[in-house]
């Protein structure tokens, strides 16, 4: 019986995803959290083989959580299950340490899916991640220089450009973000000087762009 933790802040698909993977023959959910720091120290006890965690979280993201996890306890798999387009994400996920990536409108068995490849030890993503990519990862390498183009942006710093994009208000990031206003405008201003944008309506444009562009290319 392989067994997998849960990170995920909504309660309603908490319980919804721990009903769908404990109905899989073979796996059960061993234990859920909402936030980095509970994953973190439910980790210790229950030792999942897997960890199937969201991007975005109160306070430290799961970004972070992967981070950690590939640092502190090397034989947990983790992999993200998330509404942020892959196209965005994926690559993010999988450079940090990750072994998959579904988004949380793909169809259940899709998940299963996931969730078997990656307990198996191989790697899950769609086509839009770069084949080379995916085999450099599968062979145990990571390929040195990443592939989109706003490589040099934090993990962070994307998260809120990406925020930006669909179009959420200041507000609606920190608070979405567990973050303080003084913070997002921080983030804001290094995103500009990293894309050379000059001011707030710049950014903003180029993010709506962005994003609609990602979405076209669907």
């Amino acid at each position: 019986m392989k067994r997998i933790m849960l990170v995920e802040d909504h309660p309603l698909l908490r319980e919804g995803l721990k009903r769908l993977i404990s109905g899989q023959q073979g796996l059960t959910v061993c234990g859920t959290a909402g936030t980095v720091q509970e994953a973190l120290s439910l980790v210790e006890s229950e030792k999942p083989d897997l960890v199937i965690t969201d991007l975005t979280l109160p306070g430290r993201n799961g970004l972070e959580l992967i981070k950690d996890l590939c640092a502190s306890h090397q034989g947990i798999s983790v992999m993200v299950l998330s509404m942020y387009d892959e196209m965005i994400y994926a690559e993010r996920v999988l450079r940090a340490g990750g072994r998959g990536y579904v988004m949380k409108d793909a169809p259940p068995e899709r998940l299963i899916e996931a969730i078997r490849v990656v307990i198996d030890g191989g790697v899950f993503a769609s086509e839009t991640v770069p084949r080379h990519f995916l085999k450099a990862l599968s062979n145990g390498t990571t390929p040195s220089q990443p592939s989109f183009p706003l490589k040099r942006l934090t993990d962070r710093e994307m998260e809120v450009f990406e925020l930006i994009g669909h179009a959420k208000s200041n507000h609606e990031i920190a608070s979405q973000l567990g973050i303080s206003p003084r913070t997002l405008d921080a983030h804001r201003a290094h995103i500009r000087l990293k894309l050379g944008l000059s001011d707030g309506n710049g950014l903003t444009r180029h993010a709506i762009r962005w994003v609609e562009i990602g979405m076209l290319e669907k």
